[in-house]
């Protein structure tokens, strides 16, 4: 199974640069296109004030982090969640910024380049000189939005692993994964019930003289046919059925 983490993070500005840090991560893991019910989320002391237009977009406050923990208290639970997956983010140079600087605080190991896939430039070559946020991008594949008043890690994160599985080919990838799943699950109840394994192709049922004697029955059948005679067809010739 392809393992793979959605994630998205909350911050009280747009550059680490200038003194910007994490308040909020959110991590969804998807195994085969498909969610699995895991998810990491934590709170984050920012060890400094949220400024009023970050509040405006997120809704998180002072209050809200001053007893969460600080990123060195988290980045270990963080890393073991992500473990060596590929790490899925919209506008992935954003929240990679973020995660680079608290992990560089922390004197840890960055994730490589390699390991971040960016849906933004996914949705770009898809739908070029479009919209591409993830709000528009929610609207075009009619995902829903009516449980998001704010901007949230873990929220979002959700919508982007929906908008993920539809930019790697949505419902019809659903479709097949359906499909492979129930030949599956049938094969593992026919296991179960003490049949031998089914062989492909099955074993012809018919002896040989009822084959002959089915070839001899429709030769016999197609001869009252007018259809056929209409067409001036040789019945005797004709290919056994």
């Amino acid at each position: 199974m392809s393992r793979e983490i959605v994630l998205d993070t909350e911050t009280t500005g747009f550059d680490p640069r200038t003194g910007d840090r994490m308040i909020e991560v959110g991590c969804i893991e998807i195994e085969d296109l498909l969610p699995t019910g895991r998810t990491f989320h934590r709170l984050i002391h920012p060890e400094r004030t949220i400024p009023p237009d970050a509040i405006r977009v997120h809704g998180i406050t002072d209050d809200h982090v001053r007893d969460a923990p600080k990123f060195a208290e988290i980045v270990i639970d963080l890393c073991d969640f992500i473990g060596d997956a590929p790490i899925i983010a919209h506008n992935a140079q954003f929240d990679r910024s973020f995660i680079d600087h608290e992990f560089g605080r922390c004197g840890r190991a960055l994730f490589p380049e390699d390991r971040w896939i960016d849906t933004l430039k996914l949705a770009q070559t898809r739908f070029p000189g479009m919209a591409n946020s993830l709000d528009a991008l929610c609207k075009r594949y009619k995902i829903s939005l009516v449980e998001r008043s704010l901007h949230g890690a873990l929220i979002d994160a959700r919508l982007l692993a929906e908008v993920y599985l539809e930019l790697k080919g949505g419902k019809e990838r659903r479709l097949d994964l359906s499909a492979s799943r129930t030949v599956a699950t049938a094969a593992a109840a026919h296991a179960a019930a003490g049949y031998p394994p089914r062989l492909r192709p099955l074993e012809p049922r018919g002896s040989e003289a009822e084959h002959a004697a089915h070839e001899v029955f429709l030769k016999s059948a197609l001869k009252d046919l007018s259809l056929w005679k209409g067409y001036g067809l040789d019945v005797e010739k004709a290919p056994a059925a």
